[in-house]
């Protein structure tokens, strides 16, 4: 393994590709070759319900939602916020979160934790109600 390593986003597998979750999703960890964290690039195009409208938490993992661009509406527990390019989340394992993109400019989150080597995301059907301003599907 090298030393480093250089990896463009758009050379990373989008996982939802051809399905119809709106926006992208790419893991760069095992692109990267990286052994202790985990990043995971969300791309969330204006007016979009990300997870449609279901959540998710994580049994051990902390994670960090870094807002590279635009404004991002997150359910974190039971509390809503806005949360704009800039700044930075941190959610306890065990919170369970979920994000969409109300406003009328795309969003670009980058997800950082630990590295497991294993998921331990547990999904939460029904988290929030569907947005108005947000589709569901592509």
């Amino acid at each position: 393994m090298s030393d480093y390593e250089i990896v463009a986003a758009d050379d990373v597998e989008d996982v939802y590709a051809g399905s119809d979750v709106p926006g992208e999703f790419r893991s760069f960890t095992q692109a990267l070759g990286a052994e202790q964290v985990a990043l995971t690039l969300i791309r969330v195009p204006p007016h979009s319900d990300f997870e449609q409208g279901t959540g998710h938490y994580h049994e051990e993992i902390e994670e960090l939602y870094v807002v590279a661009t635009g404004t991002l509406t997150m359910r974190l527990g039971d509390d809503v916020h806005r949360v704009g390019a800039g700044s930075v989340v941190r959610v306890a394992p065990n919170t369970a979160r979920s994000h969409r993109n109300e406003g009328d400019e795309p969003v670009e989150i980058w997800a950082v934790s630990r590295r497991l080597g294993r998921g331990d995301a547990v999904k939460l059907d029904d988290f929030w109600e569907a947005s108005p301003h947000a589709a569901q599907k592509r």
